[in-house]
């Protein structure tokens, strides 16, 4: 096989680089809603990514349907996506995606970088995902100065709602997925560098129960109570756990009710499902229409469901596990030891797998605790991971390995 230590030197001492360049990011707060933030953070990343000098273009997101605590269904406006496109027509053609978001708010107190010590920085979105960006950057810079450049070419894209299901991006997604041969995602591995294998698949959704207000003492008896038939119906949901293997049912929240002496006459339960494969995440829907339609035919109550699977199930295929196994031995090269293991977990690896395209979706940074204040990212990740994938990628473009997928 070719030697491509000197191409990699490229990436030799970036650490501080990167480490610098991160705590810029994490200092910039990119919450899924606050609109403006992600502004900022996308000039930075449009700044950053510039150096590519692929074609560049910011696509409009679509707007994304939420239920509000009173139960109407109003659109709401997502950040936009980064879309970067270098050598489309190349022999093989990659998807590199990301996101820019967090779930940190502006108001939320985590807004700032902490050392732990010299390896383990605390700071917002470090690993999850502005850490797995920067790797992917600097891995994309590395093979830009390989001797096999031009055989590879690549669509980038960043979207701003990842860490709320994708809604406002889903289309741009699946449509890059279906021009890739395969795909690489930059979501954090553990913190022992383990990658997610499988996935399940997630639906979120709200079911909306009217019933009918009443005094609670003069005329209780005229009222219904969608209070009630919100609790009956999260109960009976609650209830297909375990109906088939690896499904669950997470009911998260019900809002409604007020003063008590006033019958309820609005309620929402919120809940998720998970699910291993695609026929159980059917069949759990299904089941839920069921209930929605029953409650709906009760007498002086009206029910109506918000939402679906939106994060299809992404099984250990044949293309996938040799798409691991490539991995791994690029990982034994470079002296990583790269495993895997299935998981509850979900992200946009989930909706670019259901396009077809082979996808390993935690090629990012080695962190935990992603979601909290406790989050953290390895530092030391930085520059290994970034290796991972430019060897990867220079490997596949020089032949040494096959390239995953099956539509090359």
């Amino acid at each position: 096989m070719r030697d491509f230590s000197t191409d990699l030197s490229y990436l030799d001492g970036r650490r501080a680089g990167m480490t610098a360049t991160l705590k810029d990011w994490c200092a910039i707060n990119s919450g899924s809603g606050n609109l403006e933030g992600l502004a900022v953070m996308r000039a930075a990343l449009l700044e950053a990514f510039a150096d590519l000098e692929g074609d560049v273009e910011v696509a409009a997101a679509e707007p994304h349907e939420v239920v509000t605590q009173s139960g109407e269904v109003v659109r709401r406006a997502v950040g936009d996506v980064i879309r970067v496109v270098k050598r489309p027509q190349a022999r093989i053609r990659v998807l590199f995606a990301g996101h820019m978001d967090t779930v940190f708010p502006a108001d939320h107190p985590f807004q700032s970088h902490a050392m732990i010590d010299d390896d383990v920085m605390n700071a917002p979105g470090a690993a999850d995902m502005k850490g797995g960006l920067l790797v992917m950057l600097e891995a994309l810079k590395c093979v830009e100065r390989s001797t096999v450049a031009d055989a590879i070419g690549y669509e980038v894209i960043i979207n701003a709602d990842e860490e709320i299901g994708s809604h406002g991006s889903a289309r741009i997604i699946a449509d890059a997925a279906r021009r890739a041969h395969f795909a690489c995602v930059y979501e954090p591995s553990l913190a022992d560098g383990t990658l997610a294998g499988a996935r399940k698949g997630s639906g979120n959704f709200s079911a909306i129960f009217d019933g009918k207000s009443a005094h609670a003492g003069r005329e209780h008896h005229l009222g219904r109570n969608a209070l009630v038939a919100a609790a009956r119906f999260a109960g009976a949901v609650d209830g297909l756990s375990g109906a088939r293997e690896g499904l669950t049912v997470n009911v998260a929240r019900i809002d409604g009710g007020g003063p008590n002496n006033v019958v309820p006459d609005r309620a929402v339960v919120r809940f998720n499902m998970r699910a291993e494969r695609a026929e159980d995440a059917d069949w759990a829907q299904a089941k839920i229409s069921d209930l929605i339609a029953s409650a709906d035919r009760v007498d002086g109550y009206a029910a109506r469901l918000h939402g679906g699977f939106a994060r299809p199930p992404k099984p250990m295929t044949p293309e996938l596990k040799a798409f691991f196994e490539a991995v791994k031995a690029i990982g034994a090269e470079l002296g990583q030891k790269i495993a895997w293991k299935a998981t509850g977990g979900c992200c946009d690896g989930n909706n670019i797998a259901a396009e077809g395209a082979p996808v390993i979706d935690t090629l990012g940074v080695r962190g935990a605790h992603i979601h909290s204040a406790d989050e953290y990212v390895r530092l030391d990740s930085l520059e290994e991971r970034a290796k991972l994938s430019a060897l990867l990628l220079m490997r596949i473009a020089a032949g040494d390995i096959p390239a995953p997928g099956a539509r090359i």
